[in-house]
C-alpha cells in the first residue's frame, strides 16, 4: 500500500493523516446523471435496481442514512463510509445501526456488492442507500469497472471503505487510492486460517479440525492480498469440545458485530495511531495515553 502522511503522536507512535475527500478526487469524475438516478423505482419504501442500472440512488437521501456531515460532539468531521458486501451483510447492518444510534461518527453513503440480489444490497435499498454493483460479470452485467467505481466513490466523497463479507479480491488500484483507509473483518484470529478460500463456514470447519482451542474475529487494514493487511483489533472466543462449525460461527459472529463497530468508531474519530514499525493501534476514548 502507499505510505500515508503521518504526524508525530508521542514516542514511537505516528498518527495517520487520512486523505481529505478532495485528495481522493483525482482524475476524471463520473457524475451520476439524472437518467441513471431515474432508473431506480421506489415501491413501498424499497429501491429496486432496473435491469441496466449501475448505481441505484434515492431521489432524496434518507434522513436516517445521511446525517449532518459537519463535526460531531468530539469536533471531528463526520466521515463518509462505503461498505462492500457479498451476502446478508450482518456486519453492515450492525455498523449502520451504530451510525443511527450515534456510536459511529460517520454515515454510510454507498453499498457496493458483487451480488445485487443479496440481503445486504436489499437492506441498503430499503434504507435509501445508493447500491453500486462491482465488478461487472456474466451474472452482473450491470456492474462497473474499477475506474468507474473509483469515480463513483470520489463523487460521493468517501473517506473510508469497509469490507463486510465481500468475497472478491480488491484491485490494487483501489487499495492504493485509499491508503490506510480500508478495513476488513475476518472470522478467525489472523494470520491463522486466512487467505484465499477461507470464508464462511470453511473457516470454522478448519479451526475445529485443527484442534485449536481458541478462535475469534480479526479487523485488519486491507492490502493487495487476501487477509494479509495489518491487524487492528481482535476478539477471542473458546472453541468448545463438541462445537459444530455453525455453533462456533455464531459465537464468533456475536463478537464480530461488536469489535467491528468499535474499530469503525475509532477510525471515524481519528483515533487510529500507527507505530513506527507500521502496526496500527487504537487510542482510548477516555485516556489519550492508552492504546489497544
Amino acid at each position: 500500500m502507499e505510505a500515508a502522511a503521518v504526524a508525530s503522536s508521542g514516542p514511537g507512535l505516528r498518527c495517520a493523516l487520512n486523505p481529505a475527500p478532495n485528495q481522493h478526487r483525482k482524475g476524471a469524475r463520473l457524475s451520476l446523471p439524472a437518467k441513471s438516478q431515474q432508473r431506480c423505482a421506489v415501491t413501498c419504501g424499497r429501491l429496486l435496481l432496473r435491469p441496466n442500472a449501475r448505481v441505484c440512488t434515492a431521489a432524496s437521501a434518507s434522513a436516517s442514512t445521511v446525517m449532518d456531515s459537519g463535526a460531531g460532539d468530539s469536533g471531528v468531521r463526520r466521515k463518509r463510509l462505503a461498505v462492500f458486501v457479498s451476502g446478508g451483510g450482518s456486519n453492515f447492518r450492525s455498523i449502520h445501526e451504530a451510525v443511527l444510534g450515534g456510536k459511529v461518527n460517520g454515515d454510510v453513503v454507498a453499498l457496493v456488492t458483487d451480488k445485487p440480489g443479496c440481503g445486504g444490497a436489499e437492506y441498503a435499498r430499503c434504507n435509501g442507500m445508493p447500491v453500486v454493483v462491482f465488478p461487472k460479470s456474466k451474472s452482473a452485467p450491470e456492474g462497473v469497472s474499477t475506474d468507474e467505481l473509483l469515480n463513483v466513490l470520489r463523487d460521493l466523497k468517501v473517506d473510508f471503505i469497509l469490507l463486510a463479507g465481500y468475497l472478491k479480491l480488491i484491485p490494487g488500484e483501489l487499495v492504493k487510492s485509499f491508503p490506510r483507509s480500508m478495513l476488513n473483518i475476518h472470522p478467525s484470529l489472523l494470520p491463522a486460517f486466512g487467505g484465499k478460500g477461507y470464508y464462511g463456514l470453511k473457516v470454522h470447519k478448519a479451526v475445529i479440525a485443527s484442534g485449536a482451542r481458541y478462535s475469534g474475529p480479526t479487523v485488519h487494514f486491507v492490502d493487495e492480498q487476501f487477509d494479509t493487511g495489518k491487524t487492528l483489533a481482535q476478539r477471542v472466543v473458546p472453541v468448545l469440545a463438541n462445537d459444530t462449525p455453525e455453533q462456533l460461527a455464531a459465537r464468533v459472529l456475536h463478537e464480530e458485530h461488536q469489535v467491528y463497530v468499535e474499530a469503525v468508531a475509532a477510525l471515524c474519530e481519528d483515533r487510529i495511531v500507527w507505530r513506527d514499525d507500521g502496526v496500527p493501534l487504537i487510542r482510548s476514548q477516555t485516556n489519550p495515553n492508552a492504546y489497544t
